[in-house]
Order: structure tokens, then C-alpha cells, then sequence
């Protein structure tokens, strides 16, 4: 059937409380900044969370996992890393400058690819990745629910509403894109809807651990008016997609803690790391070639990222967990 654009509305609040419910499965916990009009300055506010230094690597007899939920195992950012996202403009304008190469990498299939925004970003802030993903072939569609605030009551049910639609409309599967928290709404949307989604692929979104391991849970909770407190939540939030699932993330992350956005791998699972600041992850060459990589996938027929030739220059073995 010919694919019809669903109308963009904004989000209403009906004035109800959030419950317990709807702010586990939005994806409540933590929020970090990305995009313009957040800044540097995001991370300012946010201690560091007792522990030894995240640059371990873990060794094989490690649990990682557990210890990165039930312990204090990994600290937010430091300030070396939190200043180091000021190089973010940099990777925008090497994005610019490398969009004739960018033009090689895999092309989509023209199925519907849903971006979701970080912390107090809105669609503004994925403009260039919406931009380079519509120039591979996808119809690209915003959020369209303004800034990014955290579960406001509302929210996940018109995403919801969204991904369904965008599915009935065009006769298949949609993928979501996440940066930051809006990975967390990404990932809850393709747990409810496991038969509309076709993959997920993050961006330095943090769902496992500790969720003050970031330098902006602070801001999170003053704009959200939710706490990141929450045994039940971490654990919800922890558990992988049905659906194929891909983690890019960066150490040089300054706004989150890197293990957070490591997910254990599996058949339909995977992490790729980058070297990137967490604000400009969404722009950064590296980050728009994998992201078209996993999209270009035949649906159903999903495999892990290869290292392979020229991509070891660009893109390290993961930890493995």
C-alpha cells in the first residue's frame, strides 16, 4: 500500500500522574544532554559516583555485569572527559566534510526509521543524522514531541502510537534510532512493540548500572521530576529488546559512564564502539556509517557488524562482556 505521512502532533498531558507502570516502561532513570542548546555545562552539577576507574578492562572470569548493577563499580565522567565534549561542533563539521564518502556507505530499502532525542534536545538536534539517513534511502520521521524531558505523561503513548501507525501505514517494520535517553524510549517502544519494530540501534544511552554514572542525572531529575533511585527500574531497563539490538557507545564519552551503554552480546544483540564525544555522537562519521550499516540489514536477516579491512582503523573490537 502507498505509505502515508502520520500527522505530527505534539504530546498533551491528560493531567494525569504518571504511574509506577508507564514510568518503568518510558524508560525513567536517568537523562544526559545531547544536541544544541544543552552544552558542555550539562555535567557540571553531577558528582562522581564512588568506585574504581571505568578504564579496567575487565578480565574473563568477571561478572561485569553484576558488578555494574549491584555494585558502585563505575564513577561518572571525570573532568578531563566532561571538557572533551566540547569537541562535538569538530565532529559535526568532519561529518560535513566527509559527506561525499559518507555517500558510499549502505543504502536503505526506504522502510521508516523513527529518531528519538536526548535529555532536553528536541528534533532540531538530529537533524544532520535524520538528514544523512534520508540521503541513504529511509524515510525519517522525529520524534515530534518537542524537547526531550523524560517520561511526561503522554510521551510513550504517542510513540507508541507513532510506531504503530508508521507499521499499519506502510505494511512493515520500523526501526528506531536513540541518542542518549532517547535510546531508553527506543528500546521500552521496541519491547512493547516487538512485531512492529525491526531493529534498534543506540547511542551512548545508558541502560545498565549504575544510573548516577552520568554527569547529568541532576538535570534529569529537575526537569523530569523523577528519581533515578529505583532497583526495579535498573532492571527493567537492563533487559535487551526482542528484537535485533545494536549499542554504540564511546570511552571517551564525557556525559556517560561508557559501561552503561554495554549490553551482553547475543544472536540478535551487539555493541560498537567509536571515538566520539557523547553530544556529537549523533554526527560523528564513524557513528552515521555503522548506524547505516545496521539499517541497510535485510529485514529478518540481521547479522553482527563486521571489523573487517578498513573498518579496523575506524572501529575497535568491543568488550565482549
Amino acid at each position: 500500500r502507498k505509505a502515508k505521512q502520520p500527522a505530527d502532533k505534539t504530546a498533551r498531558p491528560s493531567g494525569r500522574r504518571l504511574s509506577p507502570r508507564v514510568a518503568v516502561e518510558a524508560g525513567v532513570g536517568v537523562g544526559v544532554g545531547v544536541g544544541v542548546g544543552v552544552g558542555v555545562g550539562v555535567g557540571v552539577a553531577g558528582p562522581e559516583v564512588a568506585g574504581p576507574e571505568v578504564g579496567r578492562e575487565p578480565e574473563a572470569s568477571d561478572d561485569w555485569m553484576r558488578d555494574l548493577i549491584e555494585f558502585d563499580t563505575v564513577k561518572a565522567p571525570g573532568a578531563v572527559k566532561l571538557a572533551m565534549e566540547g569537541r562535538a561542533p569538530l565532529e559535526c563539521g568532519a561529518s560535513l566534510a566527509a559527506w561525499p564518502l559518507l555517500r558510499m556507505a549502505p543504502k536503505g530499502d526506504g522502510h521508516a526509521v523513527v529518531v528519538f532525542p536526548g535529555l532536553a534536545a528536541g528534533d532540531f538536534s538530529t537533524v544532520v543524522l535524520r538528514s544523512f539517513l534520508a540521503a541513504h534511502g529511509y524515510a525519517t520521521h522525529g520524534w515530534d514531541l518537542g524537547l526531550n524531558f523524560g517520561p511526561r505523561e503522554g510521551v510513550l503513548k504517542k510513540s507508541l502510537e507513532r510506531v504503530r501507525l508508521l507499521h499499519e501505514e506502510t505494511g512493515r517494520k520500523v526501526s528506531l534510532v536513540g541518542w542518549s535517553l532517547g535510546g531508553l524510549f527506543a528500546r521500552e517502544v521496541a519491547k512493547l512493540l516487538p512485531d512492529a519494530t525491526r531493529l534498534v540501534v543506540t547511542l551512548g544511552t545508558p541502560f545498565t548500572g549504575n544510573l548516577r554514572a552520568t554527569n547529568a542525572w541532576r538535570l534529569f531529575q529537575w526537569v523530569s521530576g523523577h528519581k533515578v533511585e529505583d532497583p526495579e527500574l535498573m532492571r527493567h531497563l537492563r533487559e535487551t529488546p526482542p528484537v535485533p539490538s545494536t549499542s554504540i557507545y564511546s570511552k571517551s564519552d564525557g556525559i556517560v559512564a561508557w559501561p552503561l551503554s554495554l549490553q551482553r552480546p547475543g544472536a540478535q544483540s551487539e555493541n560498537i564502539e567509536v571515538q566520539a564525544s557523547h553530544l556529537g555522537l549523533g554526527m560523528h562519521p564513524a557513528a552515521l556509517y555503522a548506524i547505516a550499516d545496521r539499517l541497510a540489514q535485510p529485514e529478518g536477516q540481521w547479522t553482527p557488524f563486521h571489523r573487517d579491512g578498513w573498518r579496523r582503523l575506524l572501529f575497535r573490537k568491543p568488550h565482549a562482556g
